[in-house]
């Protein structure tokens, strides 16, 4: 028997449908009606990558952490995996069928969630290398036109609402290559896409540095993300304008 899956619960676990692949069309329906569809069984299927609680995946640096983030940045990665913005062949599958609302509806749900994680590990970066993280992280570099970090991702860098990222609780691995990404126009932010003109600003020591800081920083226990609206940005970002 060929077992479907609506569009609706490609993010619900695989399991229910090869159990039930080989029984009749009456047990099948009564399955059906008894399989659990909450948002939070939906998106089982995406724990094995990215945790139960969006937490991230401590054994591949790449499941990078969604808990927490705010909604429309959340939004805004899936639609760019469905539009094949970004390129990661099982997200570009997962979010083939899906809509515009379904992603949001999708995105809030891990918005919400506060999972705990990890403390980071001890940084292996030189001091130096620590440092000059460090600067640009909390007070940029106003003679390249590099605003600080904390400008846009919030005093504590949690991510700023509506659609600015957190920076805490990643892997210097994954920092790098996201910020790699941008600087080689392999990942794109919505226009203006203000990542893409700070990270054309930064040499390869500058992302080394960043990356290596920001992983070695422990995460608040509130992950709540600043609200919008609380300070000036340094640029125009598309993620802000509703």
């Amino acid at each position: 028997m060929e077992c479907r899956v609506s569009p609706r619960r490609l993010f619900q676990p695989l399991l229910a449908c090869l159990m039930i692949g080989g029984a009749s069309l009456p047990g099948l329906a009564a399955a059906q009606e008894k399989t659990p569809d909450s948002m939070a069984d939906r998106v089982l299927a995406c724990a094995a990558c990215h945790g139960v609680q969006g937490e991230g995946n401590s054994r591949n640096p790449y499941f990078p952490r969604l808990g927490g983030q705010p909604a429309d940045y959340l939004s805004n990665q899936l639609r760019a995996f469905r539009d094949d913005h970004r390129k990661y062949g099982p997200m570009n599958y997962l979010t083939t069928y899906l809509s515009d609302g379904y992603l949001h509806e999708i995105a809030t749900y891990f918005s919400k969630l506060r999972p705990t994680l990890p403390a980071p590990a001890a940084p292996t970066a030189a001091p130096a290398t620590l440092e000059a993280g460090r600067k640009l992280v909390m007070e940029g570099d106003a003679a390249r036109k590099v605003p600080a970090c904390v400008a846009c991702h919030g005093e504590k860098l949690t991510g700023r609402e509506p659609g600015i990222p957190g920076l805490l609780g990643f892997s210097k691995e994954y920092v790098s290559a996201q910020l790699g990404a941008f600087r080689a126009g392999v990942r794109h932010g919505t226009a203006p896409d203000c990542m893409q003109q700070v990270a054309t600003r930064l040499s390869d020591a500058d992302i080394a540095a960043v990356s290596a800081w920001l992983a070695a920083q422990p995460a608040p226990q509130d992950l709540a993300p600043t609200a919008a609206g609380t300070t000036q940005l340094p640029l125009v970002c598309g993620s802000q304008q509703r």
